[in-house]
């Protein structure tokens, strides 16, 4: 999809990267290339052909003396082996598990590492919304799971790394440190590394989705995986369309996670009437997270629009204020919405019926439900520790 478009960006400082081989054949070289220290952080990590390929880079490193540290999320790589973790290990790799959904004393379940960021040598880094896994990858007979991120060659990779060392050693004061933006002289672009991690206190990309889309004056457009946006967002969107802002919403068509689908489809009603435009993507399933205020601003991370990323996940986005990347991302998502199903008040009219009224109300107040309680539990533990 859109390979024409790929790689066409004139900025040298951040470049948009797309799930598939554009992703994976990055992070490849970047593995390949580090001479001394490399960070990769994630919440799904599989031993399938795609995580066996990066293995294989991330060994070949070791045999070059390259420290790495591997930190991976304790529920979403649950399944990532044993005796993998062992291997690394014994040649000299650092590996651990954030949160592992047992331990002796707990059950952990809120409180996520669902950031996707990689950094090496303090040069160059990966941000987005992309898993170590086949889903992410594709093949010629599936297509890979739509998904961004964004590779950052800029001192500001400096200070990721030093937040992913933070976030390795469990130092507090690190993780509480807001990272500078960064303003690339050259490219007119400012780079901002926005981090959620609410029982840290820090909520920057929440503040960031709500201020831009309450100061956007033109257009909005969203990629939204997972959308059950809270009570602020939802205001700030309503507003902006009352201000007559042109809102876009790309969101799923196909979902891994059915259930929370048909939640998002319980709010299609409310913002049809509000004249925001509505697309599902149904080519393979939609996972990306990102927005485009104004073609000037844009945020692309691993951040979904609900209450687990706003409150329980660690989360990271890159924000980026120039007007070049944003026309050059914009072009790909109007390309994409081409692709797309619009949903008219007309054709979701037709599918409402009694019947699926009454499930979408049911699945959003059972996914809002359970959300709230996952949010909650992480809350309680981290006032008891």
């Amino acid at each position: 999809m859109l390979e024409s478009k790929r790689n066409t960006t004139p900025l040298q400082s951040v470049q948009l990267v797309h799930s598939g081989e554009d992703y994976f054949s990055r992070l490849e070289r970047i593995i390949n290339e580090t001479e001394t220290e490399i960070h990769i952080q994630t919440y799904i990590f599989e031993n399938d052909e795609t995580g066996k390929r990066i293995l294989f880079a991330l060994k070949k490193a070791l045999q070059r003396n390259v420290k790495i540290y591997l930190l991976l999320d304790g529920f979403g790589s649950l399944s990532f082996p044993n005796e993998i973790t062992t291997q690394l290990q014994q040649a000299g790799g650092n590996i651990r598990l954030f949160s592992p959904l047992f331990s002796a004393s707990s059950f952990y379940i809120g409180r996520r590492l669902h950031k996707k960021v990689v950094v090496a040598d303090g040069k160059v880094a990966l941000i987005g919304g992309i898993n170590i896994t086949n889903r992410y990858s594709g093949s010629t007979y599936k297509k890979a799971w739509l998904d961004f991120a964004i590779e950052i060659n800029s001192p500001i990779a400096k200070e990721i790394q030093s937040h992913c060392k933070a976030n390795y050693f469990k130092k507090k004061s690190g993780l509480r440190k807001k990272i500078r933006a960064i303003t690339e002289l050259e490219d007119n672009v400012t780079i901002q590394i926005l981090q959620n991690d609410w029982l840290n206190r820090k909520n920057e990309i929440s503040k960031a989705y709500i201020q831009s889309i309450s100061n956007a004056q033109k257009t909005i457009t969203i990629v939204g995986s997972y959308f059950l946006p809270g009570r602020k967002l939802t205001k700030a969107l309503l507003k902006a369309s009352k201000n007559n802002v042109q809102i876009q919403l790309i969101l799923s068509g196909v979902s891994d996670l059915p259930m929370t689908r048909r939640a998002s489809c319980y709010l299609y009603s409310k913002l049809l009437r509000h004249n925001i435009e509505l697309f599902e993507w149904d080519q393979s399933v939609l996972h990306g997270k990102a927005m485009i205020v104004d073609v000037a601003w844009s945020t692309i991370g691993s951040f979904n629009l609900n209450n687990l990323s706003s409150y329980a996940s660690i989360e990271m986005n890159v924000g980026i204020q120039s007007v070049d990347f944003a026309q050059l991302f914009n072009n790909e998502l109007q390309a994409i919405l081409l692709q797309c199903q619009k949903i008219t008040k007309d054709s979701f009219q037709t599918k409402n019926t009694i019947d699926s009224r009454i499930t979408n109300a049911l699945a959003y107040f059972i996914t809002r439900g359970i959300e709230i309680i996952v949010t909650y539990l992480p809350y309680t533990r981290f006032n008891h520790s």
